[in-house]
């Protein structure tokens, strides 16, 4: 492996040493971030929250006028250029906005519909007539958006939809079909539509997937009920019925047969937000069972004086920090990339959407580990609440609803997990990640005779630097068994693919957190004894994932005498001693309860 500065290409992080400049933090915000940050607080607390049970009971009106005041304080042009009435701000703004509303998950769905998957790919593949048309309208929240590609019978397979559009002699297209589980989709204005047009219309054989602007005043648009969900009782979801659209030539969106440029890229940075909103849910909820388990008395003491409840609060920061600490490594490579760009000028979206296509792996990670530290999280926010986490007098039970869904938005993490490794592996067979000569260095390492290990440094953190650099030898060794056995049949295997993602998922999040204790304890933060701890619990427990994930792939492999070879080899790289994790996380606990919160963040 190499040592490298801040990756310019996705995926890179699994070959090379851990970056020598370091990572974006949250220690590094700006003023302008806190500034944007302490302004979305207020929103949230003065205009959100008070409204939650009007929002659960679904007035839309009400809705609508929260947009529209979002609109007012900037927050939803974050990620728009200037000269349409946006901010044209940063990627790591949009993560310092995304986790405030998570919050009030309901809303943030509203904002999201409006923001991540509506104002973005219009930036990034509108016309600049599509462009002057609606974003100006969007960013001030006189119209509300929706983004529509699901269908009930397509589901993950989504260039699979049975919604059809026709051109016509004019030019124009008539679009009929039916979209399911629509965020926004009771009151939206503007729908950006998935339809698979007609043969004549393709640009080439089988290029049929368009995507299509069409506004709800378009005769044929409806909106049916609303749906009834286990959670996020406060966010509009519906179908979206079409029949006979008409369409104007002028709403075309994208080129035609390329919808899935437009879907996957938005999917991309769809990913990536959720990632950053489950950061804020997760501080949310550690501040709750914080201050709960504080003046929660048993047995004549508080329920965060004894050991089981400790082990929870302090795992749940650690995983948190992981979480945060990866996700804002995202947001600095993004904006390293971006650096420079002159995100006004007339297409320049298309060159955020080739960043956010070259992130896409990372965007992924964020999705599912954001997506499954939430869940835990929450489930043990509940536990804590005891009897209390199971009624609605408390929060704990709307919040465990309503997070659920994120393990299905944006692409279900069954399916991202398959991406993961895949989107690698593509990129190694068509050369622009050298994972296959990493993989065979590493075959002839692991076969070689042993020989005496050298002393090896002891400073803070060295030894989960080491862990790491293990984690990514058994993610080269697993990948690359699984490359040797099955070809190009490897596809079909998507227990050995959800493995290995498992893996590489560990991996980016155990080097996000140690990279990131260790700036801090060289930059002499007041927090630098938390986050390391935080960092070797994680990495603590990351080892073990690791090593069950690593024996499933490699039993669906082989057997025998080949399975014990493999096992051996394992052994041998994955050398990891466990760390007093009881007493770290003891640690963690007992801070987040004297600050009853998540107290790792500046």
């Amino acid at each position: 492996m190499t040592t490298s500065a801040t990756p310019t290409r996705g995926g890179k992080w699994l070959l090379e040493d851990p970056p020598s400049e370091g990572i974006f933090t949250p220690e590094q915000l700006s003023d302008e971030h806190r500034l944007m940050a302490q302004t979305t607080d207020e929103f949230i607390d003065t205009e959100v929250l008070p409204n939650l049970e009007r929002l659960e009971q679904k007035d839309w009106a009400l809705a609508r006028q929260l947009i529209r005041r979002c609109g007012e304080l900037g927050l939803l042009g974050i990620d728009a250029p200037e000269r349409f009435g946006g901010l044209e701000l940063d990627k790591t703004s949009s993560v310092v906005v995304a986790e405030r509303f998570a919050r009030s998950a309901s809303f943030a769905v509203t904002f999201g519909g409006q923001t991540n998957l509506s104002i973005l790919p219009l930036t990034m593949f509108g016309t600049e007539d599509q462009q002057q048309r609606y974003l100006p309208r969007l960013l001030s929240g006189e119209i509300i958006a929706a983004y529509a590609l699901s269908e009930t019978g397509s589901g993950s397979d989504a260039l699979a939809a049975r919604t059809r559009a026709t051109r016509q002699a004019d030019g124009s297209w008539v679009l009929s079909g039916e979209k399911m589980w629509i965020s926004n989709g009771g009151f939206a204005d503007l729908f950006i539509v998935f339809a698979n047009v007609d043969a004549a219309s393709a640009t080439a054989k089988g290029e049929t997937f368009t995507a299509f602007l069409v506004e709800r005043g378009f005769a044929g648009v409806s909106s049916g009920k609303e749906e009834h969900k286990m959670g996020l009782h406060g966010s509009s979801t519906t179908p979206i019925v079409f029949q006979d659209v008409q369409v104007p030539g002028a709403n075309l969106f994208g080129e035609i047969g390329r919808g899935h440029k437009v879907a996957l890229n938005t999917l991309n940075f769809g990913r990536f937000k959720l990632g950053a909103m489950c950061v804020g849910g997760c501080r949310m909820a550690i501040g709750e069972s914080a201050r709960y388990a504080a003046q929660r008395k048993q047995f004549n003491q508080p329920i965060a004086a004894f050991g089981a409840i400790k082990h929870k609060l302090g795992e749940m920061v650690a995983r948190t920090f992981a979480l945060e600490s990866l996700v804002y490594r995202i947001a600095g490579v993004t904006d390293a990339a971006l650096a420079g760009a002159d995100k006004s000028a007339p297409g320049a979206g298309g060159g955020v959407a080739r960043v956010f296509e070259e992130f896409a792996v990372e965007s992924s990670i964020a999705k599912v580990l954001g997506s499954e530290v939430l869940d835990y999280v929450l489930d043990e926010n509940i536990q804590i609440h005891g009897g209390n986490g199971f009624v609605s007098d408390y929060p704990a039970e709307r919040h465990y609803r309503d997070a659920r869904v994120n393990r299905i938005f944006e692409g279900t993490n069954e399916i991202n997990r398959l991406l993961i490794p895949g989107m690698l592996i593509r990129r190694a067979l068509k050369g622009e990640l050298p994972l296959i000569p990493a993989a065979t260095r590493l075959q002839d390492e692991v076969l070689a005779p042993s020989r005496p290990s050298l002393s090896e440094a002891d400073g803070p953190l060295d030894a989960e630097l080491r862990a790491v650099a293990a984690f990514k030898k058994v993610a080269l060794m697993v990948v690359g068994t699984a490359m040797q056995t099955y070809g190009d049949k490897l596809t079909d295997q998507q227990e050995v693919l959800s493995f290995a993602a498992n893996i590489l998922i560990e991996i980016y999040a155990a080097e996000s957190a140690v990279v990131r204790a260790r700036q801090s304890r060289a930059s002499g933060f007041a927090s630098a004894d938390l986050h390391e701890a935080a960092a070797r619990v994680y990495t603590d427990g990351a080892a073990a994932r690791v090593e069950t994930s690593a024996k499933s792939a490699l039993a669906a492999m082989a057997d025998g005498d080949t399975l014990r070879t493999l096992l051996a080899a394992l052994r041998r790289i994955l050398k990891v001693s466990p760390v007093n994790a009881v007493a770290l996380r003891r640690q963690l606990a007992d801070e987040a309860t004297a600050a009853r919160g998540y107290i790792l963040s500046s």
